[in-house]
């Protein structure tokens, strides 16, 4: 019995390591205008609808958005799918994707889409950072035809609803306006 047992060795532990695995198991950050709904699965419901979905994509650098568009009335007239415009009425939208190329914070990616017919931003979002999306601004309607406002400072649904400088922690749900 004059067996000796080496002590099995394994990698120095680190707390970031412990920090990094934590933040991979909890969802996405999203921050609409000033507004942050932390743990979401990426989903915005409006007014009972699921009308956008924003994806993070760091290994092939990019951010993809699903969106729903509709006209003062309620009706359907665009539909992106990650990042293709499928359904685009009368050519009104146009879309800019910056794809990024390193892992540089001012590299990060982001999407635009806008309207040609008013000239005006419909959704900016960009990846702020790993596991976080923020939108920036935006100007759409929701199904039920009511103005969704986005600005660097609140989120308005119609007149009657305000959001600014709200903390929500969604369990890994969806993010839900109206």
């Amino acid at each position: 019995m004059d067996e000796t047992v080496e002590p099995r060795r394994t990698g120095p532990s680190s707390h970031t390591d412990t920090a990094a695995a934590e933040t991979q198991k909890l969802g996405l950050e999203l921050l609409i205008g000033s507004n942050v709904f932390r743990n979401t699965n990426g989903v915005v419901k409006i007014h009972g609808k699921e009308q956008l979905v924003l994806e993070s994509r760091p290994e092939q650098g990019l951010l993809l958005v699903t969106i729903d568009l509709y006209g003062e009335g309620g009706t359907h007239i665009a539909h992106l799918r990650r990042n293709v415009l499928v359904l685009n009425q009368a050519g009104q939208f146009t879309i800019d994707i910056h794809q990024a190329q390193s892992d540089s914070p001012t590299d990060a990616p982001w999407v635009r889409l806008s309207d040609q017919q008013s000239d005006e931003i419909v959704l900016e979002a960009w990846v702020a950072s790993e596991n976080k999306i923020q939108i920036t601004s935006g100007k759409f309607y929701s199904h039920k035809g009511t103005l969704v406002e986005i600005t660097p400072h609140y989120c308005r649904i119609g007149s009657g609803m305000t959001l600014f400088g709200d903390i929500v922690e969604n369990r890994g749900g969806m993010v839900v306006l109206g």
